[in-house]
């Protein structure tokens, strides 16, 4: 049996997780920009840094080498590590909800959490 690469879909959940995070950021930020237009700064920097850990994650899946693949996975465990800050930033400065903080914090967790296995057994191999 021949597998046709563009016919064949393969589950890959930190591509799964991190793009699907990237939606909802996006989401949050136009939300929150109507709401807070003179916040835009902040929003914005929420904005980078959480799509840009689906943007390395999938980066990371055309590595040549496992050292480039690691070192895009670690750019994207950075940047939730930064997504994290801005939201807990947000969060304490009473300009998100805890609902909102909560939603958001949980996935970016699990995110860091996957990330972070990844890069280990990667490391071990």
């Amino acid at each position: 049996m021949i597998i046709k690469e563009k016919t064949a879909k393969y589950y890959n959940p930190i591509v799964e997780k991190s793009f699907q995070f990237s939606v909802r950021i996006i989401k949050f930020y136009r939300l929150k920009l109507r709401e807070n237009f003179d916040l835009n700064p902040l929003f914005k920097q929420l904005l980078r840094a959480g799509t840009s850990i689906g943007a390395n994650v999938s980066e990371a899946q055309s590595a040549f080498t496992k050292k480039d693949f690691i070192n895009k996975l670690g750019i994207s465990l950075k940047e939730s590590k930064e997504t994290e800050y801005w939201l807990k930033l947000l969060k304490e400065s009473d300009i998100i909800s805890e609902k909102e903080f909560l939603s958001l914090s949980n996935d970016c967790e699990e995110i860091i959490k996957l990330l972070t296995s990844i890069i280990k057994s990667s490391k071990e191999i």
